[in-house]
């Protein structure tokens, strides 16, 4: 991966965030949370590059072990919804590989790999600039009608 970061070259879209919601990951209208945007790959992947200031530090120069986890959550919420699913997590795992600097740009990838009913399997993986895999995560998503509240 070479930054910065390019979505044309990499032929990535947007993937659209209608709602103006405080969803600490990716809500517009929540002042304390990340601010992610996400793009989607032809194949239904997602991508993010973001830069996490160090308000968000674990231990002085890296990010907390739960914005680690939060950043793999996200991404991979947003590969369900790129394949139309509205889905909720169930179990998250993350494997955390190196300490994640703050203030540095990393990008985030994500696909759903699996799907059994309402069942979803996503994974993710977190890479530094040199593409150095920092951090990874499996999930079950269990996909809901918001409408109905059948979660």
């Amino acid at each position: 991966m070479t930054l910065p970061f390019d979505p044309a070259a990499e032929n990535l879209t947007p993937l659209p965030h209608g709602a103006q919601n405080l969803c600490f990951g990716c809500g517009p209208a929540n002042s304390v949370g990340l601010h992610l945007t996400f793009y989607a790959t032809p194949d239904h992947s997602i991508v993010s590059v973001v830069t996490v200031g160090n308000q968000y530090e674990g231990p002085p120069g890296y990010l907390h072990g739960g914005i680690i986890a939060t950043l793999l959550d996200e991404v991979m919420s947003k590969a369900n919804r790129a394949r139309g699913h509205v889905a909720l997590t169930r179990k998250l795992e993350v494997e955390y590989l190196r300490p994640i600097p703050s203030t540095q740009p990393i990008r985030l990838e994500a696909s759903l790999t699996r799907i059994e009913g309402r069942k979803l399997f996503p994974t993710a993986r977190i890479l530094n600039a040199r593409g150095t895999v920092l951090a990874t995560a499996t999930a079950l998503f269990i996909e809901y009608d918001p409408s109905r509240h059948n979660f």
